[in-house]
């Protein structure tokens, strides 16, 4: 199985079998590898509802005939559009055929912006995904700020892959996430949500050493890591 980072939060997970992405915000995003016409995904995973996160899912949905995985009320807005959707809540899990998918809390907002006609359409509640895939459990936290029952997630669950926003304003910082790591016990955690905007610059590495034994990894953009 491969994990691969694609800039701002945007994950891959390559099974082999099936390929999954978390919250594919392409068109926009500098700092990305990838093209939206050329992405392949059986199964999208989708935080909350913000642009930047929503990203380019219409399109690699309606290409892929993908099935979106989201928070209930961004799932529905996205069956509206025609997508084929599976809504979960905060706290449910649900075992599919390429694994187990968990929704955990977030603490940030949810709502998709309409440009066009400066609307903005509310999404629900915010998430956290755990994804259980091959034996191995990997935890991508979305937007969120630092709250305790993350020492609960860790309690609960071995994870053995963290994404960890850093970028501060919107999400944690460095000093909070690294708390937050160390909460969730994960064996290896990498720094996402940072340095796409001006206001979320922020050095990966710094926070990467400042983990001990090793946890803190900074993947590249298009960098992977691998589970055997």
């Amino acid at each position: 199985m491969k994990v691969t980072y694609h800039g701002h939060s945007v994950v891959t997970v390559d099974t082999g079998n099936h390929q999954l992405i978390f919250d594919p915000f392409i068109t926009g995003n500098s700092l990305t590898d990838l093209k939206p016409e050329e992405v392949k995904a059986d199964v999208i995973l989708l935080t909350h509802g913000h642009n930047d996160h929503v990203g380019d899912t219409i399109e690699i949905a309606k290409r892929n005939h993908s099935l979106v995985v989201a928070p209930n009320e961004l799932a529905v807005y996205l069956g509206w559009k025609g997508l084929n959707v599976h809504p979960m809540h905060i706290g449910g899990s649900h075992q599919f055929d390429f694994g187990q998918v968990k929704l955990t809390q977030a603490f940030h907002g949810s709502a998709y912006t309409e440009e066009d006609s400066q609307k903005i359409v509310y999404t629900g509640m915010p998430a956290g995904i755990l994804l259980t895939v091959e034996g191995r459990t990997i935890f991508h936290a979305g937007d969120t700020g630092l709250f305790s029952d993350m020492k609960l997630i860790g309690e609960l669950n071995h994870i053995d892959l963290a994404f960890l926003p850093i970028g501060d304003n919107f999400t944690m910082g460095p000093e909070d996430a690294k708390l937050a790591a160390e909460w969730l016990r994960a064996k290896q955690v990498v720094p996402v949500h940072y340095s796409t905007f001006p206001v979320i610059e922020q050095n990966p590495h710094a926070f990467a050493d400042s983990l001990p034994g090793g946890v803190g990894k900074v993947l590249e953009v298009g960098e992977s890591i691998e589970f055997k």
